[in-house]
């Protein structure tokens, strides 16, 4: 059978955590229209039955500006240099750029198989993809381009065979009912990210971090989560909870039903907002919030 890894490279808000979603048939990353959405290298698994594809969804390409966001560019390099193929993930909708083609060079010069999944097809004038192809193509990049939408699905098996013919033979990685390598202790602190994301606005988001206290299940099916929700600032503080706590509540339970989705049982979930200043420089806090230094 084909099986190996394929790394998910690219810019911000590109939509590569989606694109996985789509191909692997489940929710394995959190996804917002917000940058830094994917802070881990988190693996999707896609198992037919003559292949495995193995997905690590990187941190988006972003200019650092924290301690936090430098070892998550560190994790995205360290993984694009590490795997069977790369899949480059670029948003079409925005055009092609000196400085995407830079980035595709960078990624295509590591000598690594490579293909270019040009997204957002189904917001954007169709004239425009071939001539987006071509200056891509131009430029040097020697990598197939696949127009997609994840959104609607399009082109989706395409690509899928595509990565498939690129994989070396050998013997699956995973067994066939695992899709991702991640906890479910992880994907509910991600889901509550996921859900902060969506609500609030400007920096806030950023910078939370998510702690689970407690994840239990009980005899009658049940789960009792408790969640902190670390932020940077008081005044950050204030705007979580909201006045008499009606932000911090919406956002809870909004969280609650995709996490009792996810599990497939009901959910009691409490969640209180502490203060770290600074966390996100803070070498001794990210580890402790779980963002120790990624291994070169």
């Amino acid at each position: 059978m084909k099986s190996g890894t394929v790394a998910v490279i690219g810019k911000a808000n590109a939509g590569k955590s989606t694109l996985i979603n789509v191909l692997v048939g489940e929710k394995v990353a959190i996804v917002s229209p917000k940058p830094q959405t994917t802070r881990d290298r988190i693996l999707g698994i896609l198992t037919r039955e003559q292949s495995q594809i193995v997905f690590m969804d990187t941190p988006g390409i972003y200019k650092s500006r924290n301690t936090l966001t430098e070892r998550m560019m560190k994790t995205t390099e360290t993984t694009s240099k590490d795997v069977d193929v790369i899949l480059y993930v670029h948003d079409g909708h925005a055009g092609v750029s000196e400085e995407d083609l830079a980035l595709m060079k960078k990624y295509f010069s590591f000598g690594i198989p490579m293909l270019i999944a040009y997204t957002k097809i189904d917001i954007m004038p169709k004239d425009r993809i071939p001539s987006d192809a071509v200056r891509i193509s131009e430029a040097g990049i020697e990598a197939d381009v696949y127009p997609v939408s994840a959104r609607k699905g399009k082109n989706i098996r395409a690509l899928e065979a595509g990565l498939t013919a690129l994989l070396p033979e050998g013997e699956a990685l995973f067994s066939e009912d695992v899709v991702s390598d991640r906890s479910e202790r992880f994907m509910i602190a991600e889901l509550m990210r996921e859900k902060i994301l969506l609500k609030y606005e400007e920096e806030i988001p950023h910078g939370v971090a998510i702690i689970v206290n407690a994840f239990q299940k009980r005899e009658n099916g049940t789960y009792e989560i408790n969640l902190d929700i670390v932020c940077e600032k008081q005044n950050h503080k204030a705007i979580l909870i909201g006045k008499q706590g009606a932000a911090l509540k919406e956002a809870s339970s909004f969280a609650r039903k995709d996490m009792e989705k996810f599990l497939g049982a009901k959910v009691f979930l409490t969640t209180y907002v502490r203060v770290r200043e600074d966390w996100r420089n803070s070498v001794g806090l990210l580890k402790e919030l779980g963002y120790g230094e990624t291994e070169s």
